[in-house]
């Protein structure tokens, strides 16, 4: 089923939404938990859906190499391979490559690269990532794309679009070629043009060529300043298709992505909630906690008093500094129900602003209220 998306109301640039898929309707706004292997750390997909997660993601580069798309197939797919009944995107792989230079070949042709597991030589191409996502039945697959690396001088970043624009033209018309079944969902291009807007203009303007049920803006979140990735937001989505939900891969902290929401971005994925739950960081309404900190020894205080997640309900800061300490399970388990409690509030605090029609107010007493990253984790 091709996804379909209907903008419900606006506050400036911001959109509440609603992004239809074979496998149910996502509410946009929306933040989509990380599942790297077909999983996200830690959580069962019960938990996921109780705690409101409406989308998840997994990873085609970590899938295609274990357990491989043919296990996955002859489970009718990834949906029932990892046990949810929600909607699941899968990313295509360009940015696992991305982060593998050292072990990679770049070509015209797609990538060629040392596995990360066994060593082995793996080619991935267009062709070859749209295969496997459809052999993973995804509700929405995205276009291989080449990662533009930070920093990149203005020919590098157009000569690193322009390849992208070329290998989304051979992802769509492979995900749509007529001697295959029907697509299992929908598949939508990446702008690419790393710091450089008239770049990021460019691609855009070739990918509306083709007809994309959904647009995502990548090469941010690759260690750029975070006025850099403002600057270009800014001036990118006011010339994107309004009627098609824009995705921006990779970010991020919560204050990125209240930003990014208030200039229309519509579905967001990062690792941060998750990863940061395993380390010991665990956010709340004012900034972010370190519970490794010493200070947290004798304190029988929940993670954050304001919070009703079960870890908070049920569990001091003393408990699980413990738990961490000690390398336990149960530490990283409900670290990550709690961090993801948080992010996904987070999103429907934003639609319920954004449905009454307050959400700049919100969000400056939101913003106003936090801590830095860096002052909290100290």
């Amino acid at each position: 089923m091709r996804p379909g998306f209907t903008v419900t109301a606006t506050g400036g640039a911001a959109r509440l939404g609603r992004l239809a898929t074979a496998h149910g309707v996502v509410e946009t706004p929306a933040f989509m938990p990380v599942g790297t292997y077909g999983t996200v750390k830690a959580m069962t997909p019960e938990e996921l859906a109780g705690l409101g997660a409406g989308m998840v993601l997994a990873n085609t580069f970590h899938l295609m190499l274990r357990p491989g798309p043919a296990v996955i197939a002859a489970h009718g797919g990834l949906h029932r391979f990892m046990h949810w009944e929600g909607p699941i995107l899968t990313d295509s792989g360009g940015f696992q490559v991305f982060s593998l230079q050292s072990l990679r070949r770049l070509t015209e042709e797609g990538v060629r690269f040392r596995s990360p597991i066994d060593g082995r030589e793996v080619r991935l191409t267009p062709e070859d990532s749209m295969d496997v996502q459809r052999a993973l039945r995804s509700d929405i697959a995205m276009a291989l794309d080449d990662c533009t690396a930070h920093p990149a001088t203005e020919s590098q970043a157009r000569a690193s679009m322009e390849r992208s624009m070329r290998w989304a033209a051979r992802s769509h018309a492979h995900y749509h070629r007529a001697d295959a079944d029907a697509p299992p969902g929908g598949l939508f291009g990446i702008v690419q043009g790393g710091m450089y807007v008239p770049l990021r203009l460019a691609s855009l303007e070739v990918l509306l060529r083709l007809d994309w049920p959904g647009l995502a803006v990548g090469g941010l979140a690759v260690g750029e300043p975070e006025e850099e990735r403002l600057r270009i937001l800014e001036g990118l989505l006011p010339h994107m298709p309004a009627d098609r939900p824009r995705y921006l891969m990779g970010v991020g902290r919560p204050e990125d992505i209240v930003a990014a929401v208030l200039r229309g971005v519509d579905l967001f994925d990062c690792v941060i909630p998750t990863r940061h739950a395993r380390n010991g960081h665990l956010f709340t309404a004012t900034g972010v906690i370190n519970i490794r900190n010493a200070m947290y020894q004798h304190d029988l205080g929940p993670i954050d008093p304001a919070c009703l997640c079960y870890t908070c309900r049920n569990y001091t800061r003393s408990y699980l500094r413990h738990l961490d300490r000690c390398n336990e399970i149960l530490g990283s388990r409900l670290n990550t129900i709690h961090n993801l409690h948080f992010y996904l509030g987070l999103m429907q605090a934003l639609r319920t602003a954004l449905a009454s029609g307050s959400l700049e107010s919100w969000a400056r007493g939101f913003l106003s209220g936090r801590r830095t990253t860096a002052d909290a984790m100290a």
